[in-house]
């Protein structure tokens, strides 16, 4: 089906749903790169306005990448709810923009249709909004999980503690992750990137996060993130698994790219599950996106690389995830350009997961060859927690030693809880009290030699 607009003298064409919300979609670099971006302004304001007419239900029955040939797209339309969809089954695009600022429009109703909402029903009305929109909406659609602690509670605000080492040394990653937890970072998770594959190594850390999680009691997750099949083999061997990683993206073909599908998806979290090592809840998969993933693997089929990263978001919440990470400018210049594409990113895939039930966190992050500083991640930061944002990341100086990125660091945590009022997991929030890290509000005490988690840390590092 082809859709037309009128700007004047001047009529747009558009050949299929596909092209129009791409034409529709804000400017970034990977987009023009794939061919698939507006030509104007003219043109990209005509796509939008022809975008508002769609009917919602339209997206059932016009698939951007077919059914037959992508299993993403199976999973989409096999587990929608037409129960779900039916309150809002009526709207056209623009309608369901305006349902979704309406003040009678809350989070109960929000939950009411998340089953009958596709990615990329989501993904055209986020095309439709500014950036106010974007945190308005998405504030409103609280997604909360458990695993040892509780993650995504209004007024609260996670961080991924991320103690990575450029050669995993043990040490190395030890004194990082201590240094996090004596800010109040961590109760996301504790996740480390390892430097190397090797089945050995990646369970020596594991062991290593274990080892101090339960000397110390504290109540957190750990993970390491690695190719799911080498945490199905560690989980075989008995390794102490308790978040499983893995990378997706929102086409079979770039899921392919990755080494995955669903059913390995599946056994991984059937895997993860048999542990039952969950205290207080079983959400354990840890998903990582990025727009511009399927753009790069040559599997985006034409469509937006915005809307290709929401599909991934019906991937993930087909497993329940604790956690999932947009590592939103990680991909670099070449699909988000400068700090303006990274922030409107940010925001739309923020929203998107939200409205979708995924409970999202995001990477605020950039390369060092892309045209965004420190600055503008501290204007996403700020936005992103008025946003309701589940976590965000804690990174030594901001500056990963072993991605080589840069990120938010254990101070921007405390800046943004500082200027929002927002508190952590509560469990480990009492924790930190206990250890005489916090005080009964939250802020941090001054170092000293009495806290108990100072006590014996050193000789639990091997260090003199």
């Amino acid at each position: 089906m082809s859709y037309t607009e009128t700007i004047g003298s001047r009529t747009y064409r558009f050949a299929d749903l596909k092209t129009l919300m791409a034409k529709a979609s804000p400017q970034r670099s990977g987009d023009q790169l794939a061919g698939v971006a507006a030509a104007s302004e003219e043109e990209r304001v005509a796509a939008k306005m022809a975008l508002a007419q769609v009917p919602l239900r339209t997206f059932l029955n016009e698939a951007l990448i077919p059914y037959e040939s992508d299993e993403v797209t199976r999973l989409v339309i096999d587990d929608h709810s037409p129960q779900a969809f039916a309150e809002i089954s009526h709207l056209t695009v623009g309608d369901f923009r305006n349902w979704l600022l309406s003040s009678t429009t809350d989070a109960d109703a929000l939950t009411r249709i998340t089953a009958g909402l596709t990615p990329e029903m989501v993904a055209a009305v986020s095309k439709l909004m500014r950036n106010q929109d974007l945190i308005t909406a998405a504030r409103k659609r609280p997604v909360i999980t458990r695993f040892r602690n509780t993650v995504g509670l209004p007024g609260r605000m996670s961080v991924r503690l991320q103690p990575n080492h450029p050669t995993d040394d043990v040490k190395g990653i030890a004194a990082s992750m201590l240094d996090g937890l004596m800010y109040g970072c961590g109760d996301a998770m504790i996740g480390i990137n390892p430097a190397s594959d090797n089945l050995a190594a990646i369970t020596k850390l594991l062991l290593m996060i274990d080892d101090f999680r339960l000397r110390y009691q504290v109540p957190t997750q750990s993970c390491v993130l690695t190719h799911v099949t080498n945490t199905i083999a560690a989980i075989e061997k008995g390794a102490p698994v308790d978040l499983v990683f893995q990378s997706i993206a929102g086409t079979e073909k770039a899921n392919a790219g990755f080494g995955i599908s669903l059913a390995l998806l599946q056994e991984a979290y059937e895997a993860g599950l048999s542990l039952k090592r969950g205290t207080v809840g079983n959400n354990l998969m840890y998903f990582e996106t990025g727009q511009g993933s399927a753009l790069s693997a040559d599997a985006h089929f034409g469509v937006d690389q915005q809307t290709c990263e929401v599909r991934a978001y019906a991937v993930a919440r087909k497993f329940n995830p604790f956690l999932v990470n947009t590592v939103v400018g990680f991909i670099g210049p070449e699909y988000l350009y400068d700090g303006k594409q990274i922030t409107r990113a940010g925001l739309e895939d923020h929203f998107c997961g939200k409205l979708l039930g995924v409970p999202m966190g995001c990477d605020i992050c950039y390369t060092n060859h892309a045209e965004a500083d420190q600055d503008d991640m501290d204007n996403l930061l700020t936005l992103l927690g008025v946003a309701g944002i589940n976590f965000i990341m804690g990174i030594p100086g901001a500056d990963d030693v072993m991605l080589n990125y840069q990120s938010t660091s254990f101070h921007d945590a405390l800046y943004v809880r500082d200027v929002l009022g927002l508190r952590r997991a509560p469990e480990f929030e009492e924790w930190l009290e206990s250890m005489q890290i916090t005080d009964a509000r939250g802020a941090l005490l001054s170092a000293s030699p009495q806290q108990p988690l100072l006590e014996g840390a050193n000789d639990w590092m091997g260090i003199a």
